[in-house]
């Protein structure tokens, strides 16, 4: 739609390629070696966005970004140069089963403790208390580490040294490894298999009372299950002491490529994230978390029927990108500022094969820990 409008209004012709994300950054690197480039891309990875702003293959889009106020720790700049726009949050939050908590007499959890005693109290039969992978896969890194990021651990300090198994932080690490066994029993079996779909068709099903991921839950469920989709309401994730909680970081966002045609290909972003945005939004209005503030209050980006319906869980996922002691981080975001490093820890899958050796294997959870640590130092060199 986007393409055909804006032919009509400027007579500029805009082709689009259509690929399942995973397959875009290849797409991009591929045009650029065979000197026919894409104008504009998209990437879900900020690491992506790194290397090609490295290799000075992209262009920076601080004419489009610096209009808009934004929410945290989503634009990623370099020396003040934002380098994409990022149009929506996929944050990883922990979705909950009002209904059964209503029959159990439960509360919404703030402390592990908490956590752990709704999950064991919602197992029932074939209903399990909740999924969170294990597995050496991206669902496991954006699915389950967001206990572990409310409790306060980082991976790297501000020189980029690796800290996980520092004093200080290893056994906060190795109580998120304590209280995860104590989940594990309560899911469901297949969790070292578990991918992104397993955990959305278990939650739309109701076959797990917990389970995470960001809003492309309540429009599946919404189409394939309304009876459970009215019982869904969501959390972020919590420290062992309910003083702290989190979302695991995720985002999505277009490039700029540094091509013959970036000054049209910048037109063309700043008439479509001014004039088309909300359209964009609304094609997945819950999945598509707004990144700038002034959407939230748009009129025409609220007048969304699933909008309205969830209008409570977007306010409670507004919040966790404006609330300053919210932590907003995942593996791939961490470290002092933006850099390949973290992107390396998150393809060597050294957090998820801690967790199997804790749960899988038996291993003592501080000796899990520092395995995980000299691994992320190798990955990182």
């Amino acid at each position: 739609m986007a393409a055909k409008l804006y032919e009509e209004k400027t007579g500029t012709e805009v082709i689009i390629d259509s690929v399942p994300l995973g397959e875009a950054f290849t797409k991009l690197t591929n045009g650029i070696r065979s000197g026919t480039p894409y104008d504009i891309g998209t990437t879900g990875f900020i690491g992506q966005v790194l290397l090609l702003a490295e290799e000075g293959h992209i262009v920076p889009v601080n004419e489009i970004t610096d209009q808009y106020e934004w929410g945290n720790n989503i634009l990623f700049p370099i020396d003040e140069k934002v380098y994409w726009y990022p149009f929506d949050y996929n944050l990883a939050l922990i979705y909950y089963r009002k209904d059964l908590y209503e029959k159990a007499g439960l509360s919404v959890p703030s402390t592990w403790d908490q956590f752990a005693a709704n999950c064991e109290a919602t197992v029932e039969g074939r209903q399990k208390g909740c999924l969170f992978p294990i597995g050496s896969n991206g669902a496991t890194n954006w699915m389950s580490f967001g206990f572990m990021w409310a409790e306060g651990v980082e991976l790297f300090d501000n020189q980029w040294n690796v800290i996980l198994d520092s004093p200080e932080l290893a056994p906060k690490a190795a109580a998120y490894l304590d209280f995860m066994a104590r989940l594990y029993p309560t899911m469901p079996t297949g969790s070292l298999q578990a991918s992104y779909g397993d955990v959305l068709s278990n939650v739309v099903a109701g076959t797990v009372a917990h389970g995470a991921y960001a809003g492309r839950v309540i429009e599946s469920a919404e189409r394939d299950n309304p009876e459970i989709a009215a019982q869904l309401d969501v959390m972020p994730y919590m420290d062992s002491t309910g003083s702290r909680t989190a979302a695991n970081h995720g985002y999505d966002g277009w490039m700029v490529m540094n091509t013959d045609n970036s000054s049209a290909a910048m037109e063309f972003m700043n008439w479509m994230t001014s004039e088309l945005i909300v359209d964009f939004l609304h094609t997945a209005p819950v999945h598509f978390q707004p990144t700038r503030l002034d959407i939230y209050d748009n009129d025409r980006w609220r007048d969304n029927a699933l909008i309205k319906k969830h209008s409570g869980m977007i306010e409670t996922m507004r919040g966790l990108i404006t609330d300053e002691s919210v932590v907003v981080t995942s593996i791939d975001t961490q470290g002092p500022n933006p850099d390949v490093r973290p992107g390396k820890v998150f393809e060597s899958f050294a957090l998820p094969e801690m967790l199997q050796n804790k749960i899988l294997r038996g291993m003592d959870s501080d000796e899990a820990v520092s395995a995980a640590a000299e691994k992320i130092r190798q990955a990182v060199g």
